[in-house]
């Protein structure tokens, strides 16, 4: 599984950043412009992520976006983890959306 940095997504401005907290974790403040599958409900969404490019996956710390990574991959689609998660995003004094 490829993995970058808070800073590096930042950077990236990558096309699908998908957030597997859960919805109210993800209300409470998200990285702009990700969408929400929480980590329960990712295998419900394999055929639509199928249709996506540039996955990245990203959670509060990275814990739950490795194993939803890791999850993809088994099933054929390339992924980037984000390490650190929302909560290194934060801590970096980054945007978020709520």
């Amino acid at each position: 599984m490829h993995s970058i940095t808070t800073a590096q997504l930042a950077e990236a401005s990558p096309a699908n950043i998908i957030d597997v907290r859960e919805p109210d974790e993800f209300a409470a403040g998200h990285v702009p412009g990700a969408r929400n599958i929480p980590l329960a409900t990712v295998p419900d969404h394999l055929d639509e992520l199928r249709e996506l490019d540039d996955l990245h996956l990203i959670c509060q710390a990275g814990g739950r976006s490795a194993r939803a990574a890791a999850f993809l991959e088994h099933h054929g689609l390339e992924t980037t983890n984000v390490e650190g998660g929302t909560g290194s995003w934060i801590a970096e004094g980054r945007a978020v959306e709520k």
